[in-house]
């Protein structure tokens, strides 16, 4: 099942994609793709209602429609850093030997093809394609990486945009770097587990202007996704809805020599392979 959100930003309504480019409207069976949904079965609630809305042909096209993200803003967003070797090794960083975990603001959540602003006073704006894995029911200390697996709702696209001058050197930690308004781009909808054959070898990438910046697969995490939320567990409440950011692959602004940051104008396109993909116009902010 493929959830996304679609309609104007703050009034979004549910619904499941039907194909590529077609949606059934759930709008009135579930309030949204929320942490009651999500911890009070609400998969169940709608697919015998989807199914039967596809054979009564009850689909309407999305052409024209705006897609937000797919969950309601999320209790929380967890990020992890240097998760990839080869991204590690661009920034000339050693491997983690556990997850490096940092938070980001939840209001930084916005459509996947809503505009990225470039906060006052930045300088180096940067981007960066990840995999998001979204919690299922609530869960702390669980037994296990496999135990993990059953509290997963699904996983879609994520754009950890991050200002590196915020995060790297104005003291603090990485979150000031990592939530100004519009710096988490997610969607275009979240896939549920069983449509991925193996979350562990996806290809993602990232364009800049038409230029391939950011080309990597799942298969070069340091830690995978089941092991990430085995690990937060032990130290966070996971609730239904959180996004967890699980990290880039090589090709950021910043492991470029000479670096290369985002400017006004500029044109982001991302995804992942089987979670569709992403785009954004840079503006600045206001």
């Amino acid at each position: 099942m493929r959830l996304l959100r679609i309609g104007p930003q703050g009034g979004e309504r549910p619904a499941v994609l039907v194909g590529e480019t077609a949606y059934v409207d759930l709008s009135d069976v579930v309030r949204d793709f929320d942490a009651d949904f999500f911890g009070n079965g609400g998969f169940d609630r709608v697919r015998g209602v989807v199914e039967g809305r596809v054979a009564s042909g009850e689909v309407h096209e999305l052409d024209g429609i705006r897609v937000g993200a797919p969950v309601a803003r999320p209790h929380q967003i967890l990020c992890i850093g240097l998760n990839y070797r080869d991204h590690a090794a661009e920034t000339g960083q050693a491997v983690p030997d556990e997850p490096i975990v940092f938070t980001k603001s939840p209001n930084t959540m916005v459509g996947p093809h809503d505009d990225v602003l470039i906060p006052r006073g930045s300088r180096k704006t940067d981007w960066e394609v990840e995999l998001a894995v979204v919690i299922g029911r609530r869960a702390s200390y669980l037994d296990s990486p496999e135990a993990a697996s059953e509290i997963i709702a699904g996983y879609c696209v994520s754009n950890d945009v991050s200002e590196r001058a915020f995060q790297l050197e104005r003291g603090g930690q990485w979150s000031k770097g990592k939530s100004a308004a519009t710096f988490n781009p997610t969607g275009p909808w979240l896939v549920t587990p069983d449509e991925i054959p193996d979350v562990n070898d996806l290809g993602m990438w990232l364009d800049v202007n038409g230029t391939r910046r950011q080309r990597g697969s799942t298969a070069t995490m340091v830690f995978d996704p089941l092991t990430i939320v085995h690990y937060l567990s032990q130290f966070f409440v996971l609730e239904p809805g959180d996004l967890i950011n699980t990290g880039t692959p090589p090709g950021v602004g910043m492991g470029f020599d000479p670096q290369v940051f985002l400017a006004p104008g500029d044109v982001m396109e991302l995804g992942i392979d089987g979670l569709g993909s992403q785009r954004q116009v840079v503006r600045a902010h206001p």
